[in-house]
């Protein structure tokens, strides 16, 4: 940290090439909102949807998106992997740089969330919030965050991991043999229905609820179309009950639990971003010792990753057993207005803008 009271220079970098392009617009705009412009001179950073890094200048333009309906006309902003910590700015054919002191990925999703761009900020030495490459990529992934759960002996639905490949012919595209292996190993673990879904994909992008065969068989078409690995797995009947962890190693802690209460069959993309009915339900009544139970194996799988900074872990309570199961973690945990995750910290006493400071000093001593 700067200890001349000089102001630290932060690049917020947002959009991403991911499906949650928009989601990730609107969390870094909430998050724009609450840092310490007294204590950080920021530089908002839009990456287009074709992969484009673009130099946004007014704030005010990153939740509608205004800053990327004329990106040619926008000065470039690429972090470069020297390790002479520079962001270079291109405006027109001349080139200027800024130097930067830490980053912010408030990215969702692929090349944001799954250690890609993690991996630029350590080939440059430069201090950045959040879980590093290598947490990000397994947590990322459904399936390998699956394996890591199965080996810590934490309970979860029953899976079944599939290749894209394993689905349809490349050449032809038409279903291949195998599919009908991959439906009977389905459907040896439980009855339907099962949930299918992209292993690296977000925000419940390309994911379905299959009832019966034909409806499996076309989940895993969706799904091939969203990611070229796919998890099946059994559904749980239960409530969905999500639960914040901050900090690193013997300092983090699990902050409180929140409950979803969807206003679907489950909490697709739909359901959670633009249904007015679905409900986030902080500190919610559960059984006695279960808040305690879910935050606890929150923290461990939230240290069996490797996690750093925050992540939001997510639960379901099964209905007539109470039974905790492990579902997924977000390393990147959504900032938008019906975000569980801000909601929580804020109820234990960690505003927006306390623990954003929090995670860049923490950015700092990770680099030392």
């Amino acid at each position: 940290m700067n200890d001349n009271n000089e102001k630290l220079s932060v690049a917020l970098i947002f959009g991403g090439q991911s499906s949650e392009h928009d989601v990730s617009c609107v969390s870094a705009s909430f998050v724009a909102n609450v840092l310490d412009k007294d204590k950080y001179d920021i530089t908002y950073i839009g990456i287009t949807k074709k992969g484009h890094w673009l130099l946004v200048d007014d704030v005010n333009e990153i939740k509608d998106r205004e800053w990327e309906k004329d990106p040619d006309s926008r000065p470039r902003a690429i972090i470069s992997p020297d390790t002479d910590h520079q962001l270079l700015i291109k405006r027109n054919n001349a080139y200027e740089t800024r130097k930067l002191d830490v980053a912010i990925p408030m990215l969702h999703g692929l090349f944001g969330e799954d250690g890609t761009i993690q991996g630029i900020f350590e080939m440059a030495h430069l201090p950045y919030t959040g879980c590093g490459h290598l947490s990000s990529a397994i947590t990322m992934d459904k399936f390998f965050t699956k394996v890591v759960a199965d080996n810590i002996n934490v309970d979860q639905a029953a899976y079944v991991g599939v290749r894209d490949y394993e689905i349809r012919d490349r050449k032809t595209h038409e279903p291949s043999a195998e599919i009908d292996r991959i439906v009977e190993e389905v459907e040896s673990f439980r009855d339907y229905p099962v949930f299918v879904k992209p292993s690296c994909a977000g925000s419940s992008m390309g994911i379905t609820k299959a009832h019966n065969r034909q409806e499996l068989v076309e989940g895993l078409k969706i799904a091939a179309d969203n990611d070229s690995k796919i998890l099946v797995e059994e559904a749980i009947s239960g409530r969905e009950i999500e639960c914040a962890v901050f900090g690193y190693g013997d300092n983090a802690f699990a902050a409180g639990v929140g409950e979803i209460v969807a206003a679907a069959e489950f909490y697709d993309f739909d359901a959670k971003y633009n249904n007015a009915e679905s409900l986030t339900v902080i500190d919610p009544e559960l059984p006695e010792g279960k808040a305690q139970e879910i935050m606890d194996t929150a923290l461990r799988i939230y240290r069996a990753c490797d996690c750093f900074g925050f992540a939001r872990v997510d639960f379901f309570l099964e209905n007539g057993t109470n039974r905790v199961v492990f579902n997924e973690i977000n390393t990147i945990p959504g900032h938008t207005s019906i975000s569980m995750y801000p909601m929580i910290m804020e109820k234990a006493g960690y505003p927006m803008g306390v623990y954003m400071d929090k995670m860049i000093e923490m950015a700092y001593e990770r680099h030392m």
